[in-house]
């Protein structure tokens, strides 16, 4: 995967215009002068994939998608405007057994999707470029080195034997749309006599101090040269044969935080070479490091010395269709990414490499990447030298590309190999390997030292699942339906997957998109994701909690009241997601991070994702945006211990707030309640009893049962100095069902600057208010909303919005039968 630094100062130019798409059957044509003249003739987009060129020609469905491994597919370009001369060919990406023909002539044969190459040639004018990826399905089933288990999840098991993705061939978890193709950029390099390449950079803080090295080939004799970052210069020193290198420091740097923590502050780095500024990037200087805990059994970051609860999700592609690899594509979903508080982003090793755009906008949103290399659950071969081979390029090239990108937190072997060795009874010498644990984790030693490795996802424990140590993919609450509290009792250490949920969209989406009845149509259920061979699916999943939260039948709810049984279903993921990480957050938990299993979905529909396939956030977006706040209070029950309240302060600044803690009775009626003035130091989480505040025993939990209940509900309110709304948090001695009532809100937009403001007030709690207008993204939605205070909403217009024009829409909530009018 070529990096952004591979060359400075040269000509550049992208060749991705007046490409035509040919497919025939394998092996039919062994070079470009065999394709027939009369094949049909498709226009296709370069950098893009066979199932993109099709799809834009309507012959390809992704909702049905054929079989695209089948066929030779041969990519056809006359290179009109290209000067004749000497230039280099450069292939970001190619899917996957690929031969690349000039004037006829093959100059290259590629065996790696996630391997670049760089190819010296002479062009006459006029010059034929033509690329012919080989059909990978008939070479699947060829036999390799004998494998000592087989994946469950993973279609055709020689894929273990090809440097290619497995998106794709995983049925149940996504369509089965095979990658082939150009899928990253093909550009024309001419070198000049100032060109520039073989660029390294490393940013290092040391002690507060950030030391920038950077190594570099220059085709001119003794060129002078200098690097600039911030306000500092520092020339360069000749140290080898047309090799020169600079070592500047920042004594009074300002470092790299993920956003949730402070500023992620970005230095440019420009290189001035004989008068010419050319620009190397942008980095930051960080510090992260591993915490294993007091026991040696844990698993956490500390970055630039402080411990940082990691939260996020993990990221599947931004099209399966395209593979794209620009910020357009990347910036809708990382912006809500970040705006949802998560800040950790992990890559797993069943998807593909993403390109340097997408870590420097990681970078300037403050998200932390957990990078897997690309090995997933397979045997892979072990003394195999080609294999061997390709892991090298495919190592080196990524983490060459992404070598300043200070968002760069994690480096893992690959996904689930260690767990599924364990998983079919193999011992722990089966598990591990030289791939994972000497040939990767030198070349990340070499290249990014300042990035911690891990072997494997998970790994760590007495088994590589087991969730009391090391890294761990936990899936108590959730596909193993574990009651809630099992999120205390399994000692969740770190978990680098969990929470997977069928989530349903918001009901917009699937009127637009899948407008069939929920669960009863075989559309909707195709795109319920399931485990292959499996006898449920993650339907069934969240189907377990909404009968645990809400005390109904599922089955029997969709078949009487179907739109009610949605909605309840687009609550209680949420509402899961909330206790759960409630519980890792809390004062006392050993867990220092968790990544939900996925960010976005693939297709529209009940997919894993937060976020559905078109960009628009899900209903449990909103409760992770909620549960994810850097400012934050929470509520646990702690049984007859009471309840417990504790306060966070991610930020690095004391902070002054008030905490108040309200038990109501019907919703609505003030049972018993306090407050308390405190300054949370920076960094830093409390614990008080909920009586603390009362002053007084209240049987906050129900433990006791002394008589009646006395409240069906508590409420959690931390505000700042001046009054705002910082956090809210709700507890539910009684359950959910017991606490819905039909609460009249009232509702008023504000108009501000041309931005609307919706302000609610409710006479009682109304539960998992929803608001729907219209052309208008609400900032909060499927929110708690309790009585005694207004809750200001900012409505985000999006294109279909009339400027000047008042939105328009309702709001429901889950207790009532009230629609109530914006």
């Amino acid at each position: 995967m070529g990096g952004r630094l591979a060359s400075v100062g040269a000509e550049e130019a992208l060749l991705s215009e007046g490409w035509n798409l040919v497919l025939t059957e394998p092996g039919a044509c062994l070079t470009p002068h065999d394709i027939p003249p009369s094949s049909r003739f498709i226009a296709a987009p370069v950098p893009g994939t066979v199932a993109d060129a099709l799809e834009r020609a309507g012959l390809f469905d992704r909702e049905n998608p054929e079989p695209l491994n089948t066929k030779d597919a041969w990519y056809v370009c006359r290179l009109f405007d290209a000067q004749p001369g000497d230039v280099i060919l450069r292939f970001g990406g190619l899917a996957t057994l690929c031969h690349v023909f000039l004037n006829g002539q093959e100059i290259l044969s590629s065996e790696s999707m996630f391997t670049a190459h760089e190819i010296p040639v002479t062009l006459m004018g006029g010059d034929d470029l033509v690329l012919c990826f080989r059909a990978l399905g008939p070479r699947l089933s060829e036999p390799g080195a004998r494998a000592r288990w087989r994946p469950q999840m993973i279609g055709p098991q020689g894929l273990k034997n090809f440097r290619t993705t497995l998106l794709g061939h995983m049925p149940g978890w996504c369509p089965e749309i095979h990658a082939v193709g150009p899928w990253r950029p093909i550009t024309l390099v001419r070198r000049s006599a100032m060109s520039i390449d073989n660029v390294s950079i490393r940013a290092v803080l040391e002690n507060g101090i950030g030391r920038l090295s950077v190594s570099l080939h220059a085709d001119a004799e003794n060129p002078e040269m200098l690097l600039r970052c911030g306000e500092v210069e520092q020339g360069f020193e000749k140290i080898g044969a047309n090799h020169y290198s600079a070592i500047l420091k920042l004594p009074e740097v300002t470092p790299w935080w993920p956003h949730t923590h402070g500023t992620p502050h970005l230095y440019e780095l420009t290189l001035v070479s004989d008068g010419t500024e050319y620009s190397l990037g942008k980095t930051g200087f960080r510090r992260i490091e591993i915490d294993r805990g007091v026991d040696g059994d844990g698993f956490g970051l500390r970055v630039n010395g402080e411990p940082v609860f990691c939260r996020g999700a993990v990221w599947t592609t931004a099209d399966i269709v395209r593979l794209p690899g620009a910020r357009a594509d990347y910036e809708p979903f990382l912006r809500l990414a970040a705006g949802a508080g998560m800040n950790m982003i992990r890559i797993g090793g069943t998807m593909a490499y993403e390109t340097p755009e997408f870590f420097e906008l990681c970078d300037e949103l403050g998200i932390l990447v957990w990078q897997d290399f690309m090995f997933a659950n397979f045997d892979y071969p072990r003394s195999d030298k080609a294999f061997t081979g390709h892991v090298h390029a495919e190592v080196e090239g990524f983490i060459h590309g992404v070598q300043a990108s200070p968002s760069l937190a994690v480096l893992c072997g690959g996904s689930e190999i260690y767990q599924q060795a364990a998983m079919l009874g193999l011992p722990q010498e089966f598990w591990r390997g030289p791939l994972t644990e000497d040939v990767i984790p030198a070349i990340a030693e070499r290249m990014r030292p300042d990035v911690p490795y891990v072997p494997n996802s998970p790994c760590g424990g007495a088994m590589p699942f087991s969730p009391n140590a090391g890294v761990t993919h936990y899936y108590g609450i959730g596909a193993y339906m574990r009651p809630l509290e099992d999120a205390r009792r399994a000692d969740v250490r770190f978990a680098a997957e969990t929470l997977a949920f069928a989530h349903a969209p918001q009901q917009k989406t699937l009127q637009r998109h899948l407008d069939v009845p929920a669960v009863h149509s075989p559309l909707w259920k195709a795109r319920v994701p399931r485990d292959r061979g499996a006898s449920w699916d993650f339907e069934d999943v969240r189907d377990f909690y909404l009968k645990e939260l809400y005390d109904v039948d599922p089955a029997a709810l969709r078949r009487e009241n179907p739109e009610r049984y949605l909605d309840l279903s687009r609550a209680v993921t949420g509402e899961v997601l909330t206790e759960t990480f409630a519980e890792w957050r809390r004062k006392g938990s050993n867990c220092n991070g968790a990544l939900v299993w996925t960010l976005q979905d693939i297709l529209p529909g009940p997919g894993w994702g937060v976020v559905d396939s078109t960009g628009e956030p899900k209903p449990v977006w909103y409760a992770m945006r909620r549960a994810f706040r850097p400012i934050q209070v929470l509520l646990t029950d702690e049984g007859t211990n009471g309840l417990d309240v504790h306060v966070i302060n991610e930020t690095g600044e004391s902070l002054p707030v008030e905490l108040e803690v309200v038990c109501l009775r019907d919703g609505r009626q003030r049972a018993v309640g306090g407050s308390q003035v405190l300054i949370l130091a920076p960094r830093s989480t409390e614990k008080l009893a909920a009586t603390e505040l009362f002053g007084a025993f209240f049987d906050t939990t129900y433990a006791f049962r002394f008589g009646p209940p006395a409240h069906d509900v508590t409420v959690a309110r931390l505000r700042s100095a001046d009054g705002g709304l910082l956090a809210e948090a709700f507890h539910f001695p009684l359950g959910r069902s017991k606490a819905f009532h039909d609460a009249a809100i009232d509702v008023k937009a504000v108009e501000d600057g041309g931005n609307w403001t919706l302000e609610l007030q409710a006479d009682r709690l109304a539960q998992s208010v929803h608001v729907d207008v219209p052309n208008y993204r609400a900032a909060d939605d499927w929110f708690h909303l309790a009585p005694g205070s207004v809750k200001r909403v900012t409505l985000h217009a999006l294109a279909g919005a009339t400027k000047g024009e008042a939105p328009a829409g309702e709001i429901r909530t889950l207790g009532g039968s009230r629609i109530l009018a914006i």
